[in-house]
């Protein structure tokens, strides 16, 4: 077995369970499973023996006996029909015994190596429930029933290890979010309390007001995100990307060219089936995420909607800008509150944003059956595509 790092969960040994390790508490002992496939060889082995000496029996039942002839014409028989038969009986029972404690043998041994890869993997899946994740079974070989299953469990652990760790990070950088502003408004009250005479009140009013407006939108996008992972899209319709990007792009056009960011646009026709809602809120969080981590000055943004060159029947949106270098871990980006290069904090409060912008991209791209892929430029910025199915491919309609 090529096992995992291993964690600090403890490690059963097999015991009398089936395939290894204790039976759990409340069912009752039977036989194990090795015991069962040894006891099924030594009765196939027995079954075989006693079919071949039965026909043996029959076909001696014909042998004739055997005079002495002309030797002796009055002598007895050399060895009559029952006499054979009797020798035969006896013989066969002693084989029979033999056959059996073979078989019982040879059955018990073979079951175990059978066996041997269930074992791995029902202690590897004891070490997961026991919490340690970071173990692998990792059976080696040729393509069997076992190593499928073996490789189908290292990768279920794989995937709910990432998703327990991307949890956790949610977690703690979702607490750190929402206790953000709730610290700046309780250090402006302090301060106002502890100079009553000194404080613009207006000012601070307006302060606390826009800081609470910041905890409200981050917990109006936290309940958007966790609708969009828990609920599929509500209604469906035909509808073309072209017209939602366009929509999304005159909301963004007068901050774009504020902050002096050239953007272009190539709209192609490129048909879909899907929540129109949620669809512009895709095309809105991409071009908002373009538009803020882009250059200071003098950047760019580019637009692009039609049909995927790669996937036929199915339509791409592209972002692309420019910005700062980044690595090549990107896909990172589309957890909560992580922010370009991974960063929790932006130096530029006008810039700053939630962090939640490309998670509920993703979202909406997983509702609806779509495939996002994010691509760090090599002059810096970043590259955003997403792959929607056409009408013709069933539309979003996701299975939970």
């Amino acid at each position: 077995m090529r096992g995992g790092s291993g964690g600090s969960a403890p490690h059963h040994d097999g015991g009398t369970g089936t395939a290894g390790g204790p039976a759990p508490a409340g069912r009752p002992r039977r036989l194990t499973a090795r015991m069962k496939l040894t006891l099924t060889y030594a009765l196939f082995v027995v079954a075989s023996g006693m079919f071949s000496l039965v026909l043996v029996y029959l076909a001696m039942r014909f042998v004739p006996n055997y005079p002495l002839g002309d030797v002796n014409p009055q002598a007895a028989a050399v060895a009559t029909r029952p006499d054979i038969l009797q020798a035969l009986v006896k013989a066969s029972g002693v084989a029979l015994l033999f056959l059996a404690l073979i078989g019982f043998g040879a059955g018990w041994l073979i079951a175990g190596r059978v066996l041997r890869p269930l074992q791995d993997i029902t202690r590897a899946a004891r070490r997961a429930a026991d919490g340690s994740l970071d173990h692998r079974v990792g059976l080696t070989g040729p393509r069997d029933e076992f190593t499928e299953l073996s490789d189908t469990f290292d990768d279920m652990l794989a995937r709910l290890q990432r998703s327990f760790d991307a949890q956790q990070r949610f977690a703690a950088n979702a607490s750190h979010e929402l206790r953000t502003p709730l610290a700046v408004s309780r250090t402006m009250l302090d301060v106002a309390v502890a100079d009553p005479d000194g404080q613009d009140y207006q000012r601070l009013v307006s302060r606390l007001r826009e800081t609470n407006q910041r905890g409200i939108d981050i917990t109006d996008a936290l309940l958007q995100l966790s609708a969009l992972d828990h609920t599929p899209p509500a209604t469906e319709e035909r509808l073309d990307l072209a017209d939602t990007a366009r929509a999304a792009v005159g909301t963004v056009r007068e901050e774009a060219g504020t902050r002096g960011i050239d953007l272009a646009t190539d709209l192609r026709p490129a048909p879909v089936t899907g929540n129109g809602v949620l669809l512009r809120q895709l095309a809105l969080n991409l071009l908002h995420n373009a538009v803020r981590h882009n250059l200071p000055t003098g950047g760019s943004l580019a637009l692009t909607t039609g049909p995927d060159p790669v996937r036929p029947g199915r339509a791409l949106l592209t972002v692309a800008n420019t910005g700062p270098l980044l690595p090549d871990t990107v896909d990172h980006l589309t957890e909560p509150f992580l922010r370009g290069g991974g960063r929790l904090a932006e130096k530029d409060p006008g810039r700053r944003g939630h962090g939640l912008g490309l998670a509920i991209v993703s979202s909406i791209v997983r509702a609806h059956h779509g495939e996002l892929a994010l691509t760090p430029n090599p002059g810096g910025g970043l590259t955003v595509r997403v792959s929607l199915p056409g009408p013709e491919q069933g539309g979003t309609r996701p299975s939970r």
